[in-house]
């Protein structure tokens, strides 16, 4: 262990220097800046009061997941919703008054049908409903992703939802040889179809979380990505906190168009502001 704990160090070590080497070439490769999320992000506080005070509800999709878990806690402190929904395919636990700040309504994604009532009086929904190939198998990833996430929206917007907030991945693309980009590319044009009234899609790149499991490849990563923000915070990673951050922020801004695509940078720009 103590072999295998220096060896990290030592590795670590070595990508730290090769961070600092490449970081000014992935510069040039990154997002443009977008100045309306930083100039919108001033008035935050004004916006989020003046959203609590419509008294919305809203849903979320994939509550168990890292970014899910880490929305609802968002949402909770920010506190601009007056009822909040999770819909998933089992009953949650959280500490302390969460539990009794929340709705839950379990579902059988397979009979979406069946469970139309869930989605219904609804003004916001959100979506962190994910998995991998490696976890679920090609097929398991479609229907999660894919079949799971569309069916969804099509009840949250027949059920009277205005404004549907989905996390996507960066380079997303219906045009992809990539599977992965190709379905998340899919979806993104299927749920902008149905219409709704605010439409935001979120792009971040690799998401940093801070798992409990520690297995020697992981933990190298995670070192490797974490000092890689560190030097050019907004080229490769962004922690988790700050998309959830993004998420309940860009929900009181006021949009310049129905449908927008919120790529890496801008996720940056509006989840660092509420942290000001």
């Amino acid at each position: 262990m103590k072999q295998l704990c220096t060896t990290l160090g030592k590795l670590t070590g070595f990508f730290t220097v090769l961070i600092v080497v490449i970081a000014a070439v992935l510069t040039y490769f990154d997002d443009p800046e977008t100045d309306k999320y930083i100039s919108m992000a001033e008035d935050i506080k004004t916006l989020e009061e003046n959203f609590r005070q419509q008294n919305k509800s809203c849903f979320i999709l994939g509550a168990s997941g890292e970014t899910g878990k880490v929305l609802v806690q968002e949402l909770l402190e920010r506190n601009i919703f007056s009822k909040i929904t999770l819909i998933g395919r089992r009953q949650l636990t959280f500490e302390g008054k969460a539990n009794e700040q929340l709705v839950q309504e379990v579902v059988d994604f397979e009979k979406l049908d069946d469970y139309a009532a869930a989605f219904q009086g609804h003004d916001v929904g959100y979506c962190c409903l994910g998995t991998t190939k490696a976890k679920s198998g090609t097929e398991g990833f479609i229907r999660v992703d894919h079949d799971y996430t569309v069916k969804s929206a099509e009840l949250a917007k027949a059920g009277g939802c205005s404004q549907f907030h989905l996390q996507s991945s960066r380079g997303a693309d219906k045009k992809s040889s990539f599977l992965y980009l190709k379905v998340k590319g899919q979806v993104e044009a299927e749920i902008e179809a149905l219409g709704f009234d605010r439409y935001s899609v979120y792009r971040p790149g690799v998401l940093l979380v801070d798992r409990q499991e520690s297995r020697p490849t992981e933990w190298l990563a995670r070192k490797f990505l974490n000092g890689f923000t560190s030097v050019c915070s907004t080229s490769m990673a962004i922690p988790i906190q700050v998309v959830a951050k993004a998420m309940v922020s860009n929900t009181v801004l006021q949009p310049e168009q129905k449908a927008e695509i919120l790529e890496h940078k801008d996720i940056m720009a509006v989840g660092k502001s509420a942290e000001k």
